[in-house]
């Protein structure tokens, strides 16, 4: 059954209200797709039920669970390398040198989905510069929907999941066998800590990072939402801290107080202002 119309500029509407993403005309397979399961799983007989009653409790659990429907959370190890690669050859190092009175460093994984992106940064960490065993390492994991930071906080995948993008090595060395699923050692825990966090809402105390990882979510934001954005991360950044964003994503014509720089065969943005 195709969406109605009204259906879709509702769940529009209510979605870009919430969580800043926007749905553009044509996006009604994806609706679809995506709302069915919550209605059935609500006991509701479709869509247009559904719709009915986000109307009716616009502020209830029921439209929770649809805007984190509406969130894309695809995600692997190690996901387009070169980031992972410019933390080893040049970012640490220099933030060795650079924070060695407070002997801390503090990495932000914003939209970190299910866990993959935090988890290669603290394996990153881990395998190269075991001196930050005696520093104080925190990578602050954020994402929109509790459900899938329940898998993060977690730290267990499936075979299929460790497989896409995981070297063998890491996997042995960082992974434990539970079952059928592999979880991830308590000495990379320990250096995440998860909560959940709304890029358009309140993101309450938050500590200075050096690196930011806010890679393919802006993708789904408006200009406008996307220099408010810039403007918040820059506030929680270091001087000269660096901002990793997705392949398909640039501050050019942005937010003109970050410069662009060569980052091993890729680039970051650092905080210029």
């Amino acid at each position: 059954m195709t969406i109605q119309e009204t259906d879709f500029a509702f769940v529009r509407d209510l979605v870009s209200s919430r969580s800043g993403i926007v749905l553009e005309a044509g996006k009604e397979y994806l609706v679809e797709a995506r709302l069915a399961p919550v209605a059935r799983d609500a006991g509701l007989a479709g869509i247009p039920q559904l719709v009915t009653q986000l109307r009716s409790q616009p502020s209830g659990a029921l439209t929770t669970r649809v805007v984190e429907a509406m969130t894309t959370n695809e995600t692997s190890f190690f996901r387009d390398a070169h980031p992972f690669e410019s933390l080893r050859t040049h970012i640490i190092p220099t933030l060795l040198e650079r924070n060695r009175a407070s002997r801390a460093i503090t990495i932000w994984s914003a939209a970190c989905s299910t866990g993959q992106e935090p988890y290669t940064i603290a394996m990153t960490l881990k395998e190269h510069f075991p001196v930050l065993d005696g520093w104080k390492v925190r990578i602050v994991c954020t994402d929109l929907a509790q459900h899938v930071l329940d898998r993060a906080r977690q730290g267990r995948y499936r075979q299929l999941e460790v497989n896409r993008g995981l070297p063998a090595a890491y996997l042995t060395r960082y992974f434990v066998r539970q079952g059928l699923d592999w979880e991830v050692i308590p000495a990379l825990k320990e250096w995440t800590e998860f909560r959940t966090l709304n890029l358009i809402g309140d993101w309450g105390p938050m500590p200075r990072f050096d690196v930011v990882f806010l890679r393919n979510v802006l993708i789904y934001f408006d200009v406008e939402t996307k220099k408010k954005i810039f403007a918040r991360v820059r506030q929680q950044m270091s001087r000269d801290g660096w901002l990793f964003l997705g392949s398909a994503e640039t501050t050019l014509n942005i937010d003109e107080s970050f410069r662009r720089v060569s980052a091993d065969r890729g680039h970051a943005y650092q905080n210029a202002a």
